[in-house]
């Protein structure tokens, strides 16, 4: 009975340990680290989900697209927008827009990346948003391109719009940097 208990207690420790490890190690190259004055935010890129979306994504980091773009859109309880250089929520990349990539049976929870894109499917560029919470209207809609592994808190702390301005934001807070995690500084 001694040994059965301390078998217990041991097989415990190790799932208490399993619980506070990290899920799993980040693949650097598809890791993005968004820097906003409130800190980092890291995320978990899916090539797995939408190769096409996440490779875009990967280029205009690259380019220092990202760098200094405001989030224009921001809805409290649903999403942050941003990526568009004009801070209007019209404008995009110099690259064409890209064909949908969601078949997937992945859901919009809250931290769940998504590429924003017009009323046309295949019309996303460089837009993305970063969920609040759930939104189950968006699954099987808008393309999931990876997820916020760490530093949502800092999401949550980016400059709200109104809602009778459909969300858009007076003097909106920016992407101070955005780069993939095997270029970051």
């Amino acid at each position: 009975m001694h040994r059965l208990i301390n078998i217990l207690a041991l097989a415990l420790g190790f799932a208490l340990i399993a619980q506070s490890a990290p899920a799993a190690a980040l693949d650097p190259q598809n890791t993005i680290y968004l820097d906003t004055a409130y800190g980092r935010v890291t995320i978990r890129l899916r090539p797995d989900l939408a190769p096409k979306h996440v490779e875009r994504i990967k280029t205009l980091a690259k380019r220092g697209f990202y760098n200094n773009v405001v989030f224009h859109r921001v809805i409290p309880g649903f999403m942050a927008q941003t990526g568009d250089p004009t801070g209007t929520g019209t404008g995009g990349s110099d690259l064409p827009d890209l064909a949908a990539e969601f078949t997937s049976k992945a859901k919009f929870v809250r931290g769940t990346v998504g590429m924003a894109r017009s009323s046309d499917p295949d019309s996303a560029n460089s837009q993305f948003f970063i969920m609040f919470g759930p939104a189950p209207s968006l699954d099987g809609q808008y393309t999931i391109l990876g997820e916020v592994v760490s530093g949502m808190e800092a999401i949550d702390k980016i400059k709200k719009g109104t809602q009778q301005n459909n969300g858009m934001v007076d003097k909106p807070d920016k992407i101070v940097r955005m780069q993939i995690a095997t270029d970051a500084k």
